[in-house]
């Protein structure tokens, strides 16, 4: 995907960007751009409010709920009302990508856009997609399989156990929400399948082998791409995430130099031609040492605030790239540690307590200079709000039966 060129008309300095997200993935939006003097404002989405109290936004807003369409067009009568013409749009999860992506064409008459139209995205985030575009080009993946319905389970030679698991999370129902499900025989995945088919068709689920690790076998090659080239790139270890088995967040990390994450990601984006902000999630399977992709996030991703530290502010750096400035060609640097302590506080406790993770190393992975993913001494707010709201939200998925 090309990104279209700024209007010329329209002086780049006065231009801002809208972030479609509330949480700690918009506030590292917000805070990158917000310290270059760039104007930013925020969609409110949901429960996530912990950006809109950065003092970089300069406006908040609520985005209504609805069906992709309703939202989009929400997008543009708020550009046309607010006097956003021409800012920059900046999604920061798997749904607000889908109403982009979708509306493409009508949003891109009005914003900037940041990630590309349906045609091309759906190759990157759609994981069956994404299984066999991998097996075409030798990347090394975990054993999958594309069910068309749940007669092909009764007879499917399975490794177990093995996760199920949506094609895409663009719609939030419980499987999306949890990422996946185990399930450790067939009893389990003929009755989880009959489940997961109550939210998703056939087509929007596949089956895969699970790896043996949890956060410790994490990884990831993240980049800003032009045209399938990265132009700016690092890679880390995402050591620890919660929930601690299938993650929806990672809650510690730090960057790393490992070249065997650089080759088949590399590969991956020549043939894609992505352009824009991308994460290759992987995999190390401590059976044979190999790395093994596992999905791509075409968008912000939650420990993107470490990257500035290591020399590549992936935000900033977007902006420049968009507005036709040069961006150099950046490496991040390995050794930068990111934490969220919030919600690593319990990951570890979880992980001591099964024997995975010793307090000693907990502790020594503690020490030294470490980036926080919430609190800034010149944006302290956030910081201060972020267990009230956390309270608030586990409180609020409790009254409505979902998991905390």
């Amino acid at each position: 995907m090309a990104l279209e060129a700024p209007d010329l008309s329209v002086d780049a300095s006065s231009v801002g960007a809208l972030v479609t997200g509330a949480d700690y993935r918009g506030l590292g939006l917000v805070r990158s751009l917000g310290r270059k003097g760039i104007p930013v404002c925020v969609l409110k989405n949901g429960d996530q409010r912990l950006a809109a109290f950065s003092r970089f936004v300069r406006r908040t807003f609520e985005w209504p709920s609805g069906s992709d369409e309703e939202r989009a067009e929400f997008l543009v009568r708020l550009a046309e009302a607010e006097g956003l013409h021409r800012w920059v749009l900046l999604p920061t999860d798997d749904e607000a990508v889908a109403v982009v992506a979708r509306f493409h064409a009508r949003l891109a008459r009005v914003f900037q856009l940041t990630t590309p139209p349906w045609e091309q995205l759906r190759e990157v985030v759609d994981k069956r997609r994404l299984h066999c575009f991998a097996a075409g080009l030798g990347i090394d993946q975990p054993w999958a399989y594309l069910p068309c319905s749940a007669d092909d389970l009764t007879t499917l030679d399975c490794p177990f156990p093995a996760i199920i698991k949506p094609a895409s999370r663009e719609r939030v129902n419980p499987l999306t929400t949890a990422k996946a499900w185990r399930v450790d025989n067939r009893r389990s995945l003929l009755t989880r399948y009959a489940e997961a088919r109550a939210f998703l068709p056939a087509e929007a689920l596949l089956i895969q082998e699970m790896i043996p690790g949890a956060g410790e076998a994490q990884f990831s090659y993240s980049a800003l791409c032009r045209d399938g080239r990265p132009i700016a790139w690092t890679t880390a270890h995402r050591v620890r995430q919660y929930p601690m088995d299938f993650g929806r967040a990672s809650t510690y990390v730090e960057t790393i130099d490992e070249p065997a994450l650089v080759e088949p990601s590399v590969r991956l984006l020549r043939t894609l031609g992505f352009t824009g902000l991308i994460e290759i999630e992987f995999t190390r399977d401590p059976r044979d040492g190999r790395f093994k992709v596992l999905d791509i996030n075409p968008r912000v991703w939650g420990w993107q605030s470490l990257c500035a530290g290591a020399g590549v502010d992936f935000p900033y750096l977007l902006w420049r790239l968009v507005h036709c400035k040069p961006v150099p060609e950046l490496r991040g640097r390995a050794g930068v540690r990111w934490i969220r302590m919030s919600t690593d506080l319990a990951t570890a406790a979880r992980e001591i307590a099964t024997g995975r993770l010793s307090p000693f190393r907990y502790l020594r992975s503690l020490a030294g200079p470490i980036e926080s993913a919430i609190f800034a001494y010149d944006d302290p707010l956030p910081g201060l709000f972020e267990l009230p709201l956390l309270a608030i939200l586990a409180g609020t998925r409790m009254l409505r039966g979902q998991k905390v």
